[in-house]
């Protein structure tokens, strides 16, 4: 088959050989088409979808969710977590777990921040109505790069897919794509 993905450690900021997994969210505009995400009274006319994406330390793409745009970021952070694969590393069982978890203020929730610790993962998410964490921005520019190359495939920077199925098909293709062009320079 191939190489399965790797979880690559993180570097800086939590100590080295630390593994941490970073999700965010991005909004997409959409065609003049109607479609599912239409906007209703109690939504403050939002259209369109968002992707909620989690990726490793170097940025490969581990799971993405398209939701509606005027869903809450933090409903959609354990799912985030729960769609990670199995990542292999070192001998033995592959992962599913990472050390930790970055966020932005977007994802910050005492729920969530409890039952991430439940899984032994440390939340590293800034809290709502204070400052930023120091050096997050650095470490958070990964995901940022992430969508950025989701962004290449002319296909996603504008959702002209009526139908959610196609267009979560599109993405996971990209995703693939992105996957497979890094284990290619991984290899001699």
């Amino acid at each position: 088959m191939g190489d399965p993905l790797r979880l690559h450690p993180a570097g800086r900021g939590l100590g080295a050989g630390h593994d941490r997994l970073q999700p965010d969210r991005r909004r997409t505009r959409r065609s003049r088409r109607r479609g599912p995400d239409d906007p209703s009274p109690v939504d403050r006319r939002k259209t369109g979808s968002k992707r909620h994406l989690i990726c490793d330390g170097r940025g490969t793409p581990l799971k993405v969710i398209t939701t509606a745009a005027n869903v809450n970021d933090v409903t959609q952070t354990l799912a985030l977590v729960d769609g990670i694969p199995p990542v292999a590393g070192r001998p033995g069982r592959p992962r599913r777990r990472p050390d930790a978890l970055l966020g932005d203020k977007g994802y910050d929730s005492n729920p969530n921040r409890d039952e991430l610790r439940k899984r032994r993962i440390l939340p590293v998410i800034s809290r709502k109505g204070s400052p930023n964490i120091k050096g997050i921005g650095k470490l958070r520019y990964v995901v940022e790069q992430t969508f950025a190359l989701l962004h290449h495939f002319k296909r996603l920077a504008v959702r002209w897919e009526r139908r959610t199925e196609l267009h979560d098909a599109f993405i996971s293709l990209a995703c693939s794509l992105i996957c497979f062009r890094r284990l290619k320079k991984a290899r001699p």
